[in-house]
């Protein structure tokens, strides 16, 4: 493929980004009056508001032509219909099929995959019942009340983010923990919480020998084990894994051992049976919900045309924000506690997806890829780094993101602590865009104080320069499936940019080889002798370590 950047599409943005270079996102809206209803798009009950980005018509025309040129619409049918674009791993990318709720054939290697989804569904249908309901006990004949997931990465991170997300739809007789961290805090906490006779185990490593899960569930077996015996743990865990013999050898019983495949990447696995967590905690009708709304967006994305495609149009701004006006980090911001862990979460699908330098030519990439992804809660992170995207010397793209129905109203007139929350949901995105003119501060200055002097001195420092570009997505509310709308949305704009950047966005080499060297580290903890093998920085902190300890 002939790199992206000597394409006419590519020729053309730059010349139109010299021409935006110059221009304001306030005068964009002082020109065009109904300038949010032209860069606004909608889905069912959910509004997509990128009006304050510094686009224009013109923007996007130049933006949708460059996905054609990059073959984006082949890529997406390569993907729906099970192609290994996985080509490092020779695998395909079929989260797609997990959420399938059309049933509609999905092949891989020739083979319909939707049996064996439905297959795990059911199953996990029958097991998350039983647990809910009471009538699968512990080995002492007592109910679950509390479901510890083990598990790292996105064994972790998603199923965590759903149950914290849809908290409002949670048996609440059922405490979800999550131990994902091999530092020993994260287990010692989360047994803390448990009783040994009320707690259920699932396991989730596709290998069952993942070093920190099993390091954390060899730890947490001796602690039940050591509490009502050996015999309690095919009673207390079950496994989400494809290695029957390592599930069996650790205790399981194979028939609590839930299924998943190749062709699911971890970051993209809460769809599967690493979702199980989250059908305990909010039953399998909503987490049939969750897969429903993210279903949705699939067929949207697979078959809406660029200019009314939420995840191509999100993506396709990234780009032109990225790679025209070198904005690297992108502040993901919602305003919903609930959704306080969806940056984390996003942190991941995005930056171990796009973290990439090498094209899928093999060669070194030309361009920037995979923004730099955090953020936090809204209105916590306006008290914490807000300051530095308002005034600091970087400018940072936003996502705000919010549901206009909260599922905890408290306070008076009609749930105050909401209609606040919205108010700096709105105001924060506008400030960024409009910002504020020193004559603005000045005659604000005038009028506030009698005394005026030294008012020119502080007018530099109240002064805001705007321009910063946000985009905007209001859910009705946040029930499992806008939630589930909401997270397929993300997963394909970072399937786009990938595309565009011509990288594989599902392997990811970079992790795995920090483990390689971690396995070199690790016998040297237990000799007693100075470890001199490595390079002077590596030994002198494996020297000292075994000193200190």
């Amino acid at each position: 493929m002939t790199s992206i950047i000597h394409s006419k599409s590519w020729k053309l943005l730059e010349k139109h980004h010299k021409n935006m270079s110059a221009v304001h996102i306030r005068d964009l809206f002082e020109a065009d009056p109904e300038r949010s209803s032209k860069f606004s798009l909608y889905f069912e009950d959910l509004l997509f508001d990128f009006s304050k980005n510094r686009i224009t018509e013109e923007t996007l025309t130049q933006l949708y032509s460059l996905a054609s040129q990059s073959e984006l619409k082949s890529w997406i049918n390569k993907l729906f219909n099970g192609e290994k674009i996985n080509f490092t791993e020779k695998r395909a990318a079929l989260h797609v099929a997990l959420r399938n709720r059309s049933n509609n054939p999905i092949l891989f290697d020739g083979k319909d995959v939707m049996p064996s989804v439905n297959k795990v569904l059911s199953k996990m249908r029958l097991f998350s019942e039983s647990v809910r309901s009471g009538s699968l006990k512990g080995f002492t004949g007592k109910k679950f009340t509390s479901i510890v997931n083990i598990g790292i990465g996105g064994s972790d991170l998603g199923p965590a983010m759903v149950c914290h997300a849809l908290k409002s739809y949670g048996k609440k007789d059922i405490k979800p923990i999550f131990v994902s961290n091999v530092d020993g805090y994260d287990i010692s906490q989360a047994l803390s919480q448990c009783d040994p006779e009320t707690t259920l185990f699932i396991v989730a490593s596709k290998t069952f020998t993942t070093q920190e899960t099993m390091t954390n569930a060899y730890t947490a077996r001796k602690w039940l084990t050591d509490s009502i015996g050996i015999e309690a743990v095919k009673n207390h865990f079950v496994a989400i894994s494809t290695n029957e013999g390592a599930v069996r050898a650790f205790g399981i019983d194979p028939e609590n051992m839930f299924e998943f495949w190749d062709w699911v990447g971890g970051r993209y696995s809460l769809w599967s049976a690493i979702g199980l967590s989250i059908a305990i905690y909010i039953g399998m009708d909503r987490f049939d919900d969750l897969l429903a709304g993210a279903h949705e967006i699939d067929n949207h994305f697979r078959d809406a045309p660029f200019e009314k495609n939420i995840p191509i149009t999100l993506a396709m701004i990234g780009v032109w924000h990225i790679n025209f006006f070198g904005y690297n980090t992108l502040a993901v911001l919602p305003y919903d506690q609930g959704l306080s862990l969806l940056p984390s979460y996003l942190q991941q699908a995005d930056m171990e997806s796009n973290g990439k330098f090498i094209g899928r030519d093999g060669e070194k990439v030309c361009l920037h890829t995979g923004p730099i992804v955090w953020g936090d809660s809204g209105t916590n992170g306006q008290h914490a780094f807000y300051q530095l995207i308002h005034q600091g010397t970087d400018i940072i793209p936003t996502d705000f993101i919010m549901p206009a129905n909260s599922k905890y109203p408290v306070g008076s007139e009609k749930d105050q602590h909401h209609k606040i929350l919205f108010s700096n949901f709105v105001g924060q995105s506008r400030a960024l865009m409009f910002g504020k003119t020193k004559e603005k501060v000045r005659a604000e200055l005038v009028r506030s104080q009698n005394d005026v002097e030294g008012l020119e001195e502080i007018i530099p420092h109240k002064s805001f320069e705007g321009n910063r570009p946000s985009s905007s997505f209001l859910l009705k509310e946040l029930c499992p499936k806008s939630l589930g709308r909401l997270l397929a949305i993300y997963e394909h704009k970072i399937f786009v940019q990938g595309i565009i950047w011509n990288i594989n966005s599902f392997d990811q080499w970079g992790v795995e080889y920090g483990k390689q060297l971690a396995s070199l580290v690790l016998p040297e903890l237990d000799k007693k002798s100075e470890t001199n093998g490595f390079d002077s920085s590596t030994n002198n902190l494996i020297n000292y370590f075994k000193k200190s300890t």
